[in-house]
């Protein structure tokens, strides 16, 4: 609050005794225990009520900020936050990791055994709601006012486990201990409205209005988390919507007897917010996605436009204040509700309105395939959101109307701008919506902007050259170096100061380093350490013994045939080949990890085929410990902070012209992994910023990809024509990882030799293999390994998501932290 809102003696210490104290007090009040008989979940509880107490003075005193300032605010609105475990990271930003460390150690605790029990907050799947979680800690470490607005996922996307090689779905209850981060806002509470219909009549001065009635209603019930960015000085706000019934009990049915339709009312409506990406391979399960999509944009933009009223008497600087930021298609629908909103209920003409709105939004598009880009059935519109269709209908028609008039006589154009697809059954494209209703739109690398301006969507570049931008994703070095390897990060530390760790850049200055035998020991005794460690967990967790010397060569990622895991298992499948026929080859361990979508049938199978595999290559005693092969189940944050830090190399290997980006990239190459990887998303920018020479570069271009397509690309000629090859594809076809079921993955075969190969594995396998033959040779040098390692990690400066926004905030949402605004 203001100066006098918290004065110097009511505010929590962050002394050891009062880090001390407060956790015995919060043993005690919090959780009604002693020091004597708490469990080691007593004291995660107590300890994240102690971290929380410091951050909530600074939280308050953040807002106040903000208002005092009456700052323009960044309204983020994504599907996905994923940002892991909070407590490790909280401490970190706050400064007090050695406090709470050392005041923990006097009643006989452990901070990294009460840190390991936390739940990740399931609120994400892969690299979107990672981006985003490194997005809210840059903008708090930037001091930027921000806020996050999403989804109170009550389960995550799904838990996986491994069963006889199969990726087996289970519930992530992530609350099922509470979450003590939180803030339930009970009085923060909107009405979201579904199905219903649309009755239309004449206002007194004629002009037509709308009334959206018979609805069924939803309450949207906002949770709160605070955001420390590093120092501790701003934390800003994360906001997450829980679904609540408007009717929680019917007695009438109850009295009757009829127990369960006297909550069914409440069991539907809360059905909105219980998981994270509901399968999508039935009609239900697509309604109820577009409907989770709809009920938190609707309540963010109610809480926006609630929060700007409270001290505005017009609607005219609204875009003054507020900026909205669209993570993707997911929250697209915000451009209809934003104009229903001010139109509907605020009754301003629609001119003005969409005045304001095209001010206010800006969108990031994350991907390049069409088939990935969200449409929507017309029919689901209709029934479910019949205002928002016609909505969408004039936006379209006007936008149409503009595009004809600079474009005469085009329909295939109008055809292909539309926001309504006719050629598949009448859709609404979402990417449309938000690129017509955006005054900025933006791609994550440099590549991926430009294909998005030649390929996907060049007729809206064509329209309004310079609306598409590049903003190249970055990740902070707070969580993916100074949390995940605090080894690597102290000893850059001893060497450069701290400056880095809120400017990256400074990391240029471990070039100096990168010959220096000295730093290159300590360099490599931290990675051991850290492949230590790795390697202790498998066996712990999957019983697999594993050698801490072997090359460690890491893919994690979400499992798509695009990302090629399954052109890492042909490589695996040629070593075991090799060996088997007596060659002597690097000791190498390949890890893979990551989640396949529950109805993406062929994920789910190379999954399958990757733990097959593994299984007669770690009990091959012809291998012995020349090579083995690991899938880790249940990717997420945490285990990703142990398995980034003791790779050696990573594994960014999608077909060219795919990948928008990729963080992982990133997070791996900042820990002293060398890339061996296609120029495709960042891998592109990664290359340059370490240098040529330092990364693994194979494969076709997207160039060179699109034109093996033109010329009519055959991968059965590739097949007959390499020998290793057509060796590891026969073995797969006829059972030999799968002697129970030998048929098991000829339709991986098919699809590689009989149905396209649409990624191309086949026409980069042969180049593939000889960079991974560079690779063991190089790694039979550790000097020079090290020196190449200690070179990428200096050249990541660029890849802090504090440089990407700062971009964000300097060209697209045009903010700057309150204490340098003009009263």
């Amino acid at each position: 609050m203001n100066s006098k809102a918290f004065p110097q003696h009511q505010k929590a210490g962050v002394s050891i005794e009062a880090i001390s104290s407060s956790l015995t007090s919060h043993l005690v009040y919090s959780n009604s225990k002693s020091p004597v008989n708490a469990t080691t979940r007593d004291w995660l509880q107590a300890t994240a009520h102690v971290v929380r107490d410091r951050l909530v003075e600074r939280w308050m005193e953040t807002m106040q900020r903000y208002y005092e300032h009456d700052s323009r605010r960044l309204y983020y609105l994504s599907l996905e936050f994923l940002v892991g475990r909070t407590l490790s990271n909280a401490m970190l930003n706050l400064k007090l990791d050695e406090q709470f460390t050392a005041a923990l150690l006097d009643f006989g605790q452990e901070l990294e055994k009460i840190a390991g029990i936390e739940e990740d907050a399931a609120l994400g799947n892969g690299g979107l709601g990672r981006l985003a979680a490194c997005f809210l800690d840059s903008m708090a470490t930037l001091d930027l006012p921000c806020y996050g607005y999403g989804i109170r996922y009550e389960y995550g996307m799904f838990r996986q486990r491994i069963e006889n090689g199969v990726q087996v779905e289970q519930p992530d209850n992530w609350l099922r201990y509470g979450n003590p981060w939180e803030f339930a806002r009970p009085e923060v509470l909107y009405q979201v409205k579904f199905h219903g219909h649309v009755v239309k009549y004449t206002h007194e001065d004629g002009s037509p209005h709308f009334h959206w009635v018979d609805t069924d209603n939803v309450m949207a019930m906002a949770y709160d988390t605070p955001v420390p960015g590093f120092g501790g000085k701003t934390v800003n706000n994360m906001r997450l919507w829980a679904a609540k019934s408007s009717r929680d009990f019917d007695l009438r049915y109850f009295n009757q007897g009829n127990y369960i339709q006297a909550v069914a009312d409440k069991n539907d409506s809360e059905t909105l917010s219980k998981v994270l990406y509901p399968d999508d391979s039935t009609e239900m399960g697509r309604e109820l996605r577009l409907k989770q999509q709809y009920f938190f944009v609707s309540a963010s933009l109610q809480d926006m436009l609630h929060r700007y009223k409270k001290n505005a008497d017009s609607w005219t600087h609204l875009p003054d204040k507020i900026a909205v930021q669209l993570n993707d298609t997911h929250p697209s629908i915000a451009i209809a509700e934003m104009m229903r909103l001010l139109v509907d209920v605020h009754k301003l003409c629609w001119d003005v309105a969409w005045g304001l709105s095209m001010r206010i939004f800006s969108y990031t598009n994350h991907t390049l395939m069409p088939e990935a880009l969200e449409t929507w059935p017309v029919a689901m519109f209709e029934s479910l959101l019949p205002r928002h269709l016609q909505v969408i209908y004039e936006i379209n028609h006007r936008f149409l109307q503009q595009v004809m008039h600079q474009f005469p006589g085009d329909t295939e154009l109008l055809r292909r701008l539309s926001i309504i697809d006719e050629t598949k059954g009448r859709r609404v494209r979402m990417s449309h919506l938000a690129i017509i209703g955006s005054h900025t739109v933006n791609g994550v690398a440099a590549l991926h902007t430009e294909l998005m301006k030649r390929t996907i969507f060049a007729d809206f570049e064509r329209i309004t050259p310079g609306k598409i931008v590049n903003m190249t994703n970055g990740i902070t070095p707070r969580r993916w170096l100074n949390q995940a390897n605090p080894g690597l990060a102290a000893l850059i530390t001893a060497n450069i100061g701290t400056t880095w760790v809120t400017d990256l850049d400074q990391l240029k200055k471990l070039r100096e380093y990168a010959e220096n035998s000295e730093f290159q020991d300590q360099f490599r005794a931290i990675k051991q350490a850290n492949k230590a460690r790795l390697a202790k967990m498998i066996h712990s967790q999957l019983h697999i013994e594993i050698n801490p010397d072997s090359l460690f060569d890491i893919q994690i990622k979400r499992i798509h045939e695009y990302k090629r895991q399954l052109l890492n298992v042909l490589h695996v499948i040629t070593l075991y080949n090799r060996i088997c026929a007596g060659a002597r080859t690097v000791p190498r361990t390949v890890i893979i990890a990551g989640k396949a979508a529950p109805g993406y049938q062929m994920a789910k199978l190379i999954i399958r085929l990757i733990n097959n595999v593994a299984d007669v290559v770690n009990n091959d005693q012809r291998i012995g410990n020349q090579l083995k092969l690991v899938f880790i189940p249940n990717y997420d944050v945490s285990s990703a902070e142990r398995i980034v830090p003791a790779a050696d190399l990573s594994e960014q290997i999608s077909t060219a012209g795919t990948e928008a980006s990729g963080t992982g990239n990133m997070k791996l190459a900042l820990n002293g992994a060398l890339t061996i990887g296609t120029l495709d998303g960042a891998n592109i920018e990664i290359r340059d910023e370490v240098g040529h020479d330092h990364f693994f570069l194979f494969g076709l271009t997207t160039e060179g990809a699109e034109e093996r397509r033109r010329e009519g690309y055959d991968p059965v000629s590739y097949y007959q024509e390499n020998s290793e090859l057509k060796l590891a594809l026969d073995m797969i076809a006829s059972g030999y990882f799968c002697p129970d079921e030998p048929a098991r993955y000829q339709c991986i075969v098919d699809a590689l030799l009989n149905k396209g190969d649409q990624y191309l594995l086949l026409a980069d396998y042969a180049a593939y293999i000889e960079c991974q033959d560079k690779v063991s040779l190089l790694y039979r040098d550790p000097q020079e390994w090290t020196r190449r390692a200690i070179l990428n990690v200096a050249g990541m400066g660029k890849f802090s998501s504090d440089r990407t926004v700062r971009e964000y905030a300097e060209r697209i949402w045009h903010i700057t932290p309150p204490d340098t605004q003009q009263d």
